[in-house]
């Protein structure tokens, strides 16, 4: 199943009467920013991670050589550590904590912070996640910045919105469904129609439960992977 989403949501849920075209131009200074969801259940959920049109995770993707910072929240510890999401090993199967990384249980989600040495130019950030229940949809708002901003904070705590300090948004991903817990093996990849969603040297994950009716809402996110434009 694919989905695109043409919408953007906030940290309650509630969605934003604001065109994803208008905040994309304020990020890459041109086209259109796409999120291209793809999820896969039963037998089509494979250690393989194959995607009708999302792509496969790679292990040579620029996020592997980058830092990882916990900046909001606390890892569940049943899960695997942040190294979980730019290691190039995936799960093998749908339930499976230690190969994967997720906040706490009952917390409210967190903020990851992905960094570089030096500014590059993104072409897609993908992200992967695969669980049978409501921690396989993902729900998160994605901040990007060059760091150049004489304002720009790289770890904005829970009581800052990013965008006030150095940070612009790039767009809100969530695949959640209308009805049911969602459970499957999901791939989500961020693009720019212009081919570049611009200069960037952070990248900040403000990730949100997928739901609140227990504490088992927070997303097991398998990988992440940022690829950066020849």
């Amino acid at each position: 199943m694919t989905i695109w989403k043409d919408h953007l949501v906030n940290r309650s849920g509630k969605k934003l009467a604001i065109a994803l075209l208008l905040l994309a131009s304020s990020v890459s200074g041109q086209a259109q920013v796409k999120v291209i969801v793809d999820l896969n259940t039963g037998s089509e959920a494979t250690a393989a991670f194959k995607f009708k049109h999302v792509p496969s995770p790679v292990k040579a993707d620029v996020a592997a050589k980058a830092k990882l910072s916990l900046v909001v929240g606390d890892r569940d510890g049943n899960g695997g550590e942040l190294t979980a999401l730019n290691d190039g090993a995936l799960p093998v199967e749908a339930d499976q904590p230690a190969a994967n990384f997720f906040f706490a249980a009952g917390s409210d989600g967190g903020r990851i912070q992905i960094s570089f040495d030096h500014a590059i130019e993104v072409a897609q950030v993908n992200s992967y996640s695969w669980h049978p229940g409501a921690r396989g949809p993902q729900f998160y708002n994605l901040f990007a910045s060059d760091g150049t901003d004489p304002k720009f904070n790289p770890e904005p705590n829970e009581h800052t919105d990013p965008a006030t300090c150095g940070w612009k948004l790039v767009t809100t991903v969530d695949t959640r469904p209308e009805k049911g817990s969602g459970g499957g093996q999901y791939g989500v990849s961020i693009t720019d129609a212009g081919g570049s969603l611009g200069k960037v040297r952070y990248l900040l994950f403000d990730v949100v439960p997928t739901e609140s009716e227990d504490p088992f809402g927070n997303t097991f996110f398998s990988e992440i992977d940022v690829i950066e434009k020849k």
